[in-house]
């Protein structure tokens, strides 16, 4: 059986955290669990958002199989409210074919799907390993193992779409191998904007085109147009560096580099798609959500920090994207909503 559905969700309302242009020095206003600045947690509201989204994923027809997610904390505390659930379905049931539905309990944490922090003169964080986050999200998979990093000292927008799609191929060949019917994405917003694009093969003229959403929780699903294809996207043209450090970044597996793109750009426009191509089926739907769309975002056009800028702090969330607001249901809105104010 090939992979037939992907579904796509943004991580819910999270904490904010600051950054400095000229330096590349990362602060926040409320400790990350981790000690990442960068990797805050989700705050009350956004806790509400996961439960939301995790009974309704529980809903969704086809049932998921497997579970990718970007490592950052925000994403693996929203994706495991569901998780959890499917787990306590699966014990309640009993059921025999154990083997057929574990990959729908665990996390595997995949750095293709990792935050977008723009190109920049400095170094740029990365999530904490799996042997700090294994303790705090015990489904976490701490086998599994990503074939691609995001660059340390970040990426231009055309090298985002060709990690991401770097990524996503990896993940749609391994559930192709493993006969996943359906899988689900947890992402941050600039990456699930660029996964619209590279499983679709639609490249707007304009990069800030409002084509493909991400809003909080947002749910959106790409259903394959060849399930039966095995077109793939070329072997990644990035350099292997020597092994470093055992969490991937400047270590022995395929990271992006700099000065050139990790996969050929054009194998997936044009319509063609990474796996053969995927229809978008929802884009960001949260009718399931009591907020409704909220903090959406898309690209500005800017993908780099310069030094020279003389601000000495930027928000890192929106520094180099628009905010977009959606149709919110104020009538229905969480009790936790108000303290959610820092909340991209």
């Amino acid at each position: 059986m090939s992979l037939e559905v992907i579904y796509i969700t943004r991580h819910g309302f999270r904490s904010n955290w600051l950054v400095d242009p000229s330096t590349g020095s990362y602060t926040a206003s409320i400790p990350s669990p981790t000690g990442i600045p960068a990797d805050p947690e989700l705050t009350a509201h956004g806790v509400d958002q996961a439960k939301e989204l995790g009974a309704h994923l529980l809903t969704v027809e086809p049932p998921i199989d497997a579970v990718y997610s970007s490592p950052y904390y925000r994403c693996l505390q929203t994706i495991t409210p569901f998780v959890a659930l499917k787990q306590e379905n699966l014990n309640r049931l009993q059921t025999k074919d154990v083997d057929a539905k574990a990959d729908a309990v665990t996390i595997r944490p995949e750095h293709g799907l990792c935050e977008w922090y723009g190109a920049a003169p400095f170094e740029h964080p990365t999530p904490a390993s799996t042997d700090v986050l294994k303790p705090m999200f015990p489904h976490i998979d701490d086998t599994y193992r990503s074939r691609v990093y995001p660059a340390r000292n970040g990426e231009t927008i055309a090298q985002l779409h060709d990690r991401v799609a770097a990524g996503v191929q990896a993940i749609i060949e391994q559930c192709d191998a493993q006969g996943h019917r359906a899988v689900v994405l947890c992402s941050h917003a600039a990456s699930i904007i660029a996964l619209g694009r590279v499983l679709t093969g639609e490249m707007p003229e304009s990069i800030d085109a409002e084509d493909f959403r991400a809003f909080t929780c947002g749910l959106s699903m790409y259903r394959r147009k060849l399930p039966s294809s095995s077109a793939k996207i070329p072997v990644p043209a990035g350099r292997i560096r020597p092994p470093t450090s055992s969490s991937g970044y400047g270590g022995s597996w395929l990271t992006m580099e700099p000065t050139g793109p990790i996969v050929d750009t054009k194998s997936w426009r044009n319509g063609r798609g990474v796996g053969g191509g995927w229809v978008c089926e929802l884009n960001s739907d949260c009718n399931f959500l009591s907020g409704g769309e909220e903090r959406g975002w898309r690209f500005s056009g800017d993908e780099s920090f310069s030094a020279a800028e003389q601000s000495s702090q930027a928000d890192a969330g929106v520094a180099l994207g628009v905010v977009v607001e959606g149709k919110v249901k104020p009538d229905k809105v969480s009790p936790h909503r108000a303290a959610g104010h820092h909340r991209l």
